[in-house]
């Protein structure tokens, strides 16, 4: 069982186990908003109910502009898997402009790319080939890619989510 943290202004901060989350609740420093039904765990002094969604009870300050760090399976998941080039399965990603020239790792410059046309291009630019881009890559955005733990979230985290989007 997994809870969602929020910052004491709403905003998703990351994913926690249930025990992490009742043991700030216990503490007084995270209050219960959703709640998981079925039973209270109870403890010495009293009973609490099993957390969802909690809120912290003090603001927490996230340093700088969170930056979503670059990888192959980033970039497959941004692309849903599918070829920039043909819309195919893609199982690996390609430099729009090649490393050779000069091309960066960066979300701008990346797109996943089937086996195929990952070949066909080897270190020219779409141009070159006459290709097309079917997307334009830009970093990814969004609660689901920020707070960590998301993809696999619960349909009552979404409101809470939607507000980070």
């Amino acid at each position: 069982m997994r809870t969602l943290v929020l910052n004491a202004g709403y905003e998703p901060l990351a994913v926690v186990s249930f025990k992490r989350a009742l043991v700030l609740v216990m503490n007084d420093k995270a209050t219960v908003i959703e709640r998981v039904d079925g039973d209270p765990v109870w403890g010495t002094r009293a009973s609490y109910d099993r957390p969802a969604v909690i809120l912290l009870t003090r603001y927490v300050r996230v340093p700088g502009a969170r930056r979503v760090p670059v990888t192959r399976r980033g970039v497959l998941r941004r692309d849903g898997h599918r070829c920039g080039y043909c819309a195919k399965s893609a199982t690996t990603i390609d430099h729009v402009l090649p490393r050779s020239r000069g091309g960066a790792d960066s979300w701008e410059n990346l797109v996943a790319c089937c086996l195929r046309c990952n070949n066909a291009k080897g270190s020219r630019t779409p141009q070159e080939m006459g290709w097309q881009l079917r997307i334009i890559p830009q970093p990814p955005r969004g609660a689901q890619w920020t707070v960590r733990g998301t993809e696999r979230g619960d349909p009552v985290w979404e409101p809470y989510l939607a507000l980070a989007a």
